[in-house]
C-alpha cells in the first residue's frame, strides 16, 4: 500500500488576519489626504515653504499608498520536510553558487565557512554541487578553498555523525556547541579532534594571507602566475569531485573554483556577469534543474534548507506559481537594537509577507533557489510546440552561445528531459568546455544578460533579474523556516553602510528610468497592477531623498524667513499633521512590539531612514543622473564583510553600535542639514527671528519640527565633536558649513525681500 504521507501537500500557505492594521492604515492615508486637500484650498493665503511642503506632503501621501498596497494581504508559508524526505528517491540535484570579489574586503575565511555549511546539507551529496566565483581571481581563495575541501572530509561526516544543527565552523565553535545530550566520551573526543583542525585551517589561512601560501604558484597554482585582476583568462578547477554512487555516509558534494576570464575592454558586468558564467560552467558540468546562490558571507543556519525550499519548488501545482524560493537575508551578531538599521526585522516581517500575497517576493540577490528553466529566460505561458522550436541548433546557438557542451545542457533543461538528474561522471572531461563558457567573449551575440540569465543594466541585479521574471508571469514565493535558513554578517559602520545603501539607491533608479520599468512590463507584460505598485516602492527609495531633504530644511527656512509651512496654533487645522504624527509612530512602533523587538530598535531604524535618505539615496540619484549624461560610468563597491564572533554580546563597549565616519563627501548633505537647523534654534532662542508680516511668521510647530529633526540627527551632532572615526572630518564639516551659510543667506534675503 502507498505510503498516504506521500499525498499529502507539501507546504500550507495561511493568510494572516491584519484588519486592525488596514483600518490604522487607511487612516493615516485619510489624514494625508485631508491634509493635502488643505492645502490646496489654502495656497492663496501662503508663499514657498506653503507650496514645497504640499509636494513633500503629497510624495509622502503617494509612498503610503504604495506601503499599504504591499502589505495589504499578507501570507505565511509552511512547509513539511518530512513529507518530502518520503519520496526520497525523486529528490532532484541542486547546484549551489557562491560569489565573492576581492579577498581584502571579503576574507577568504568567510568564504571557507559559508562553502563548509552547503558542503554539509542534510541532502544527498550525490546530489550536490558547489560553485565558487571568485571576481577577484585571488590564489589566497584558492588555496583556502583547497584546504577547506580537507577539512570538510572530516566535517561533513562530523556534522552528519551528530545530527549539528549549526554547520558553519567559525559559528559552531564559538557558540555552546556542546548540548547537554552530547556528553558521551565519544563525542567529545571527536568535538575536540574537529576544533582543533578548524583551529589549524583558520591559522593557514591567516598566515596565507599575509603572503606566507605555501608554494610558489606552481602545479595547480600556475594558473594565477602573474595574475593581473582585470586582465586573465578563465580558470576552472575541481577541487574536489564526489565520486562516491549514492547518498553514502559523510560523501563530500562537488566543489569547483571558478574565476571567469577578464579583459581591459570587455565589461564584465559586476556580479551579474559571474552568476551567469557559474550558470554556464554549472550547466556543462552538473547541470542541475534547481540552484541556490549566496554571498559569500550567507553561511548556511539551517541544514534542511534544500528540502525546506523543494517544499514549495515541487509541491505547488503548476510550476507557473514558483519560479523562485527567496530566503530572508537575516544577520548573526546583530548589533542590539539595529543602531545602523540595517537588519530590516520589520520589513520582512510585514512588507515581504504582503508580497507573498501578491505575486511573490523580489530576488533578494542571495539565499535564493531558482529554476533552472525559468533563469534561462522560459515564460510560464509557453506551449510545447514553441518551446520545440526554440530547441532547433540554430536558435539554441543564438540564444544561449556556441558551446555544443552547454546548448545540449540547455536543451535537456527547457524540454525537462529527465536525463538531467545525472551530470557527468567525470567533471575534470568537462573542464574545456568549462572555460569556452567563462569567456570574456562568449556573450557576444547571444541573449545573455538581456533576455536571459541575470539581467544586466543595473547595480542591483538582483531585483532587476526578478522584475523580468515576474514580469513574464512567473511567481515567487518566501521561506522564512524556524531557524532561519541563511545568517549572513551585516555592515557595521557609518562608511559600510552608506556604501551598501548608494549601491542598492543607485541600482534601483537605475531600472526606474529603463525600458524594463515595472511600469512598461504592466502595460506590455505579465507584471500584476499590485506587484507594480509593490516594485516603485522599492526603486523609488532613491528618489525619495530629494522631499526627505526637502522636508528636514523647511522648518530652519521657515523660521530664518519668518514664514511658515504648518497651521497656526489657534487654527484647528492644526490637528492634522499633529493626529498624523502622533498616529504614525504609534502604529510603527506596535509593529516592532509585536515582531519582538524594543523601542529603541525602531527609534534606531526612524532615524537611520532619515539619514540614509539625506545621504546615500541622495547620491545613488547624482550617480545615476551623472551616468545619463554620460559624465560617469556606473562602479560597483564592494561593502566591507567582517568576521565576529561577540554573539551580540556588546555591553562591555560602549562605542559598539555608535556611528563612524570617514572622508567620503556622503556625509555632507546630512551635516548642512543639521547646522542649519541649529543654526534656526540658535535665532529662535537669541530673538533673531525676522517680524513676520501679517501674522503669518513662523510659529512653536516650526520650531518643534526643527528639533526633531536635530534630534534624527543626534548621531551627526557628537560627531562634529568626536575624534577619529567616530568624528566627522574637518574638510567634511568645512563643506557643510559653507553650504549652511549660503542656505541661511538666501534665506534671509527671501525674507527681506
Amino acid at each position: 500500500m502507498a505510503n498516504p504521507t506521500t499525498s499529502l501537500p507539501l507546504y500550507e500557505r495561511v493568510t494572516r488576519k491584519n484588519t486592525i492594521a488596514r483600518v490604522i492604515e487607511l487612516s493615516i492615508l485619510s489624514l494625508l489626504l485631508s491634509l493635502l486637500a488643505y492645502r490646496i484650498l489654502s495656497f492663496q493665503d501662503h508663499g514657498f515653504s506653503w507650496l514645497l511642503a504640499s509636494l513633500c506632503e503629497s510624495w509622502f501621501a503617494f509612498n503610503w499608498v504604495l506601503t499599504v498596497s504591499t502589505k495589504w494581504n499578507q501570507v505565511e508559508y509552511k512547509t513539511h520536510p518530512q513529507r518530502l524526505l518520503q519520496r526520497k528517491p525523486e529528490l532532484p540535484p541542486v547546484d549551489m553558487f557562491v560569489t565573492t570579489a576581492d579577498p581584502v574586503l571579503e576574507p577568504p575565511i568567510l568564504t571557507v565557512n559559508t562553502v563548509l555549511s552547503l558542503l554539509a546539507l542534510d541532502y544527498p551529496a550525490d546530489k550536490l554541487a558547489c560553485y565558487v566565483s571568485d571576481d577577484g581571481s585571488s590564489p589566497l581563495t584558492f588555496y583556502s578553498l583547497v584546504e577547506a575541501s580537507k577539512f570538510a572530509k572530516l566535517w561533513v561526516p562530523f556534522c552528519k555523525k551528530y545530527s549539528i544543527q549549526v554547520r558553519a565552523p567559525f559559528r559552531y565553535f564559538s557558540g555552546e556547541s556542546m548540548s547537554s545530550q552530547d556528553t558521551s566520551p565519544q563525542f567529545q573526543q571527536d568535538w575536540k579532534k574537529m576544533k582543533d583542525e578548524y583551529e589549524q585551517l583558520s591559522q593557514k589561512i591567516e598566515d596565507a594571507a599575509r603572503g606566507s601560501i605555501p608554494c610558489e604558484l606552481a602545479g595547480e597554482f600556475a594558473d594565477f602566475m602573474n595574475m593581473q585582476r582585470g586582465n586573465h583568462a578563465s580558470i576552472v578547477k575541481v577541487i574536489w569531485e564526489n565520486k562516491e554512487a549514492g547518498n553514502a555516509n559523510g560523501a563530500v558534494p562537488h566543489l569547483v573554483y571558478i574565476s571567469r576570464e577578464k579583459r581591459p575592454k570587455h565589461p564584465h558586468h559586476f556580479k551579474a556577469g559571474a552568476m551567469n558564467v557559474l550558470t554556464r560552467v554549472s550547466g556543462v558540468m552538473t547541470n542541475a534543474p534547481f540552484v541556490l546562490n549566496v554571498d559569500c558571507d550567507m553561511y548556511v543556519n539551517n541544514p534542511q534548507i534544500v528540502l525546506h525550499a523543494l517544499c514549495l519548488l515541487l509541491g505547488v501545482k503548476s510550476d507557473k506559481d514558483c519560479a523562485f524560493v527567496q530566503f530572508p537575508q537575516q544577520f548573526y551578531d546583530g548589533l542590539k537594537d539595529d543602531p545602523y538599521g540595517n537588519q530590516y526585522v520589520v520589513l520582512y516581517e510585514y512588507l515581504v509577507r504582503g508580497l507573498a500575497g501578491i505575486q511573490g517576493p523580489f530576488y533578494g540577490g542571495t539565499g535564493c533557489f531558482h529554476r533552472r528553466k525559468v533563469i534561462y529566460g522560459l515564460s510560464p505561458y509557453e506551449y510545447d510546440e514553441e518551446i520545440s522550436g526554440k530547441l532547433s541548433d540554430e536558435n539554441l546557438h543564438k540564444t544561449f552561445g556556441s558551446s555544443m557542451e552547454f546548448t545540449k545542457s540547455a536543451a535537456q533543461i527547457l524540454s525537462g528531459s529527465k536525463s538531467i538528474s545525472c551530470g557527468p561522471h567525470d567533471l575534470l572531461s568537462s573542464v574545456e568546455a568549462a572555460n569556452q563558457v567563462a569567456a570574456c567573449v562568449y556573450e557576444y551575440s547571444t541573449a545573455w544578460g538581456r533576455e536571459m540569465g541575470w539581467i544586466y543594466g543595473s547595480t542591483t541585479e538582483d531585483v532587476l533579474t526578478g522584475l523580468i521574471i515576474q514580469g513574464r508571469g512567473w511567481k515567487s514565493t518566501t521561506c522564512m523556516p524556524t531557524p532561519p535558513g541563511f545568517l549572513g554578517c551585516a555592515p557595521s559602520g557609518g562608511p559600510a553602510t552608506m556604501t551598501q545603501q548608494k549601491r542598492w539607491a543607485t541600482g534601483l533608479v537605475e531600472i526606474l528610468v529603463t525600458r524594463r520599468s515595472p511600469l512598461i512590463l504592466t502595460l506590455v507584460g505579465e507584471l500584476q497592477f499590485r506587484q507594480c505598485l509593490a516594485y516603485l516602492w522599492i526603486l523609488l527609495w532613491g528618489l525619495r531623498s530629494v522631499p526627505e531633504l526637502c522636508y528636514a530644511t523647511l522648518p530652519a527656512y521657515c523660521i530664518i524667513s519668518g514664514s511658515r509651512f504648518l497651521p497656526k496654533v489657534e487654527e484647528p487645522a492644526l490637528l492634522i499633521p499633529v493626529v498624523i504624527f502622533i498616529t504614525y509612530n504609534l502604529y510603527t512602533l506596535s509593529e516592532y512590539f509585536r515582531a519582538g523587538l524594543s523601542a529603541r530598535a525602531w527609534w534606531n531604524n526612524q532615524r537611520m531612514l532619515r539619514i540614509t535618505a539625506m545621504t546615500a539615496w541622495l547620491f545613488g540619484v547624482f550617480s545615476v543622473i551623472l551616468k545619463l549624461l554620460g559624465l560617469s560610468e556606473m562602479v560597483f563597491e564592494v561593502t566591507q564583510k567582517e568576521q565576529s564572533s561577540t554573539n551580540g554580546s556588546d555591553d562591555d563597549n560602549a562605542d559598539v553600535g555608535r556611528f563612524t565616519f570617514d572622508e567620503s563627501p556622503i556625509f555632507i548633505p546630512a551635516t548642512t542639514v543639521l547646522l542649519v537647523n541649529l543654526t534656526a534654534l540658535v535665532i529662535t532662542i537669541l530673538g533673531f527671528r525676522p517680524v513676520a508680516r501679517g501674522g503669518n511668521g513662523s510659529g512653536i510647530g516650526e520650531v518643534i519640527f526643527s528639533s526633531c529633526v536635530v534630534l534624527c540627527l543626534w548621531a551627526f551632532l557628537k560627531g562634529l565633536f568626536g575624534k577619529g572615526k567616530y568624528g566627522i572630518p574637518s574638510a567634511t564639516v568645512y563643506k557643510s558649513g559653507a553650504l549652511a551659510l549660503l542656505f541661511v543667506n538666501s534665506s534671509r534675503w527671501t525674507s527681506m525681500g
